[in-house]
């Protein structure tokens, strides 16, 4: 999807700025079909097809019609919601009925979330850390380490008391993100939760990671915004070598584990000032992707809008 640049002030901070003024129907269509492309290729790798898609997409349309574009204190009609989006008005009537599925809320893999927690207080508090901010091995229970030493039991509880620590530690050597040595030390693989996921890990982690991102865009885009847009940025290269895009790839995980375990600390210590503070509160993800695609031919035309020079990085948001 292509946007343009995210305005600065001064500080070098995002300006903020008013929506993106009146609808547009041509451009939204011409971003969606590009969309629309990788999740073509998904539907047709697992067996899905267009009729049973189509009632997914009238779903999401009514749903979010009553959701976001109801009218204060009175929601929103059959009839409203079907002159929003264009769905039939009996069938508003049905799928306001069906259950909606709520990532969050019922996760598909009740383990991971928890066990990707975990992995995270393991990378960003500090007693859990070497001097050179890397991961420490963690005795597998308290008996195992050196008296008054943190232990992966203890870490365990600290993120939640409801599962036992065995239970996780079998979750995380199973997506192979740890190892439990024959000593009882558990070792974190990476500097990060980065899973061997089975197909029920990958769809969760697409359905939360995508929809997020494009929450992001989408908020950024919206015509009456009257917030400061959300940081939607990437940078690209052409032109480039196999071995160039891996070392490149390499350099992208280097990065986001750098970044991680900073944006992680730093949360963490947010949540804990947070505790007891009375109002809304809020939650926020904070993703990378790296992806490479065969150009199709040495000098590939940008998308529309892009001015791409020759193997330089642009920023876009």
């Amino acid at each position: 999807m292509s946007n343009t640049p995210t305005p600065a002030d001064a500080s070098g901070n995002p300006a903020q700025r008013a929506g993106a003024g009146l609808p547009e129907p041509a451009l939204a269509a011409e971003a969606i079909a590009r969309v629309l492309q990788p999740l073509a290729r998904l539907m047709i790798d697992h067996g899905l097809q267009l009729p049973s898609m189509v009632d997914l997409l009238k779903k999401a349309l009514v749903d979010e019609a009553a959701r976001a574009y109801g009218v204060a204190d009175k929601g929103s009609s059959d009839t409203r919601i079907s002159l929003l989006t264009g769905v039939h008005r009996k069938d508003v009537k049905r799928l306001r009925i069906a259950p909606q599925v709520d990532i969050d809320a019922t996760p598909l893999v009740p383990l991971v979330p928890l066990a990707a927690t975990v992995v995270a207080c393991w990378i960003s508090e500090p007693r859990y850390l070497n001097a050179d901010q890397t991961a420490r091995p963690l005795a597998r229970t308290p008996g195992r380490g050196l008296p008054g030493e943190s232990d992966f039991t203890s870490l365990v509880a600290e993120v939640s008391r409801d599962v036992g620590a065995r239970a996780v530690l079998d979750e995380l050597v199973r997506l192979g993100v740890v190892e439990l040595r024959d000593d009882g030390f558990v070792v974190l693989k990476t500097n990060g939760f980065v899973p061997r996921e089975g197909l029920k890990e990958s769809f969760h982690f697409l359905a939360a990671n995508v929809s997020e991102h494009l929450n992001a865009a989408v908020h950024n885009l919206a015509p009456d915004r009257t917030t400061p847009p959300k940081l939607e940025q990437s940078a690209f290269s052409q032109n480039l070598t196999g071995a160039q895009v891996e070392q490149l790839q390499q350099l992208a995980r280097r990065l986001w584990a750098k970044a991680l375990q900073q944006f992680l600390q730093t949360a963490t210590v947010a949540e804990e000032r947070s505790e007891g503070v009375e109002g809304a509160k809020y939650r926020v993800h904070f993703g990378v992707y790296f992806n490479d695609t065969l150009q199709s031919s040495p000098a590939e035309t940008p998308p529309p809008g892009e001015a791409l020079q020759k193997n330089k990085r642009k920023r876009k948001s």
